[in-house]
């Protein structure tokens, strides 16, 4: 019955995701927008549905990325003891800065062993205000999305589907990933 109903929710979620699929002329669009470290960004053909699993904000209260809030959302797999992580986050803060009034919603998940007061610490040695971190303390939402090492950032359109990843540190305040961003939040 198990079986049955993650099918069918599965086929639910995957008809939804269909509704909000990038016709070939926006996904070329967007793909020629990719340039120095976006170029790492696979477009998807199709949007992916996400899986239901668990994670917790950081007041302990879970959530799933499956709950589509109808914004475009960059999921972004970090751990405190992650150089490239480190490294990209104050570019994931810019962003949100620039873009988080159209519509943009950045949500960095510490992954594995990430102690709050080590995500506390890090923040405040880089002076990072606008992230708020959740965690996936046991790797089980990056494992469900086949997160194969950090960082990672997943892409969401506004219905809750993936429909990008970049596999790997990126300076998301760049020109390009700008351009990409501001291009996705564009769209319908």
């Amino acid at each position: 019955m198990r079986l049955l109903l993650a099918a069918l929710v599965y086929t639910a979620a995957l008809g939804g995701a269909n509704a909000q699929v990038l016709d070939p002329g926006e996904r070329a669009a967007v793909e020629a927008l990719r340039e120095g470290d976006m170029r790492k960004l696979a477009i998807h053909a199709e949007p992916v549905p996400v899986p239901d699993t668990a994670f917790t904000h950081r007041d302990g209260s879970p959530a799933t990325l499956a709950e589509s809030n109808g914004r475009l959302r960059l999921v972004n797999f970090w751990a405190t003891w992650c150089a490239p992580c480190r490294g990209e986050k104050p570019s994931l803060e810019t962003l949100l800065q620039d873009l988080g009034a159209e519509g943009l919603v950045v949500m960095p998940i510490a992954t594995g062993r990430n102690p709050p007061d080590a995500i506390d610490a890090f923040k405040a040695e880089t002076g990072l205000t606008l992230l708020e971190t959740d965690l996936d303390p046991r790797g089980s939402l990056a494992a469900a999305l086949g997160v194969p090492g950090l960082p990672v950032t997943v892409v969401l359109n506004r219905e809750g589907a993936e429909i990008a990843r970049l596999m790997g540190g990126a300076d998301w305040s760049s020109d390009s990933a700008r351009s990409i961003v501001g291009a996705l939040l564009a769209l319908p």
